[in-house]
């Protein structure tokens, strides 16, 4: 007898989620998402900059003053951080969220004159000093954000926890950043759509997953229009303005943390974001600003 599909929706990280996995009822597959549910809640808790006893809060609290020490899992994300910065040519950068002050996307206003002049020496991931097992930024000011790969590393890790567990059939979706664990339970395919960048009814392509991970990076999550452009919530960290030659890129790779680094990767680099994802070896569906469609 196949298991049928049950399906755990819950908020987190900003996002509505979802866990879906055969089961033999309701209660054993909300028993089997519990542990899942629960990491995702830990690393949110753990690396959210806006709670003021998480790892990331107390990094940045202590900027130009002292450093931080840190545990183990915290160092192996900074030098995932760190990797990912040089791979990227210097624009994927953790320390970029900082901008954030000059950018109100609810508000929907330009920065004024100025403003980013004032943040931009703030931004600079060579200036972060890691020895030992501390973390120091030397200015004032100076922030990291996790908001870059964290949703993705929780999805990874959730879905770990349910493969050990046991489970064969199903995917974890935390915001559209996706983890799968295996087929449906007839052994077919999931068919994931891939979000339309201008019409959020619409998709613009259908892939089909047993295992692996989905991740895009677009400019339609977070933005708001002025004077005839476009500006999103994806940053530049060195000029501080908003990427514009991408409407959208989706990369699959075994780990979700992967794709979600190399498809934001992408859109940072503008128009050489198309050679990056060449030399990935991923698989990818990119559009640009024209609707070209470019994939592999």
């Amino acid at each position: 007898m196949v298991n049928p599909v049950y399906t755990i929706d819950f908020q987190a990280m900003a996002s509505r989620c979802e866990i879906r996995l055969a089961a033999a009822s309701g209660s054993e597959a909300r028993a089997l998402a519990e542990p899942a549910l629960e990491e995702v809640r830990r690393i949110e808790a753990k690396y959210s900059r806006y709670r003021p006893d998480s790892i990331v809060s107390r990094i940045n609290a202590a900027a130009g003053a002292a450093p931080v020490d840190c545990d183990e899992e915290t160092l192996a994300l900074l030098e995932y951080a760190d990797a990912v910065h040089r791979s990227s040519g210097g624009r994927f950068d953790i320390t970029s969220g900082v901008l954030r002050k000059a950018w109100d996307f609810r508000l929907g206003a330009v920065p004024a004159a100025g403003t980013l002049e004032r943040l931009l020496p703030l931004v600079g991931w060579q200036q972060v000093r890691r020895e030992g097992g501390s973390v120091l930024l030397p200015r004032v000011g100076m922030e990291l954000d996790f908001g870059g790969f964290g949703k993705e590393y929780a999805v990874d890790r959730a879905a770990e926890i349910l493969i050990a567990q046991g489970v064969q059939h199903g995917y974890v979706n935390l915001g559209g950043d996706m983890r799968f664990l295996g087929p449906r339970p007839d052994g077919a395919e999931w068919s994931i759509g891939i979000q339309h960048p201008r019409d959020a009814r619409a998709t613009i392509a259908s892939v089909p997953f047993s295992r692996g991970a989905l991740a895009t990076s677009g400019d339609y999550e977070r933005f708001f229009e002025a004077d005839g452009r476009r500006y999103c919530h994806i940053l530049d960290p060195y000029s501080g303005m908003p990427v514009s030659f991408w409407r959208s890129v989706s990369v699959v790779s075994p780990m979700a943390i992967a794709a979600g680094s190399c498809s934001t990767t992408a859109m940072l680099l503008e128009r050489d974001g198309l050679d990056f994802l060449e030399q990935s070896g991923l698989s990818y569906l990119a559009i640009d600003q024209d609707g070209r469609i470019f994939r592999r």
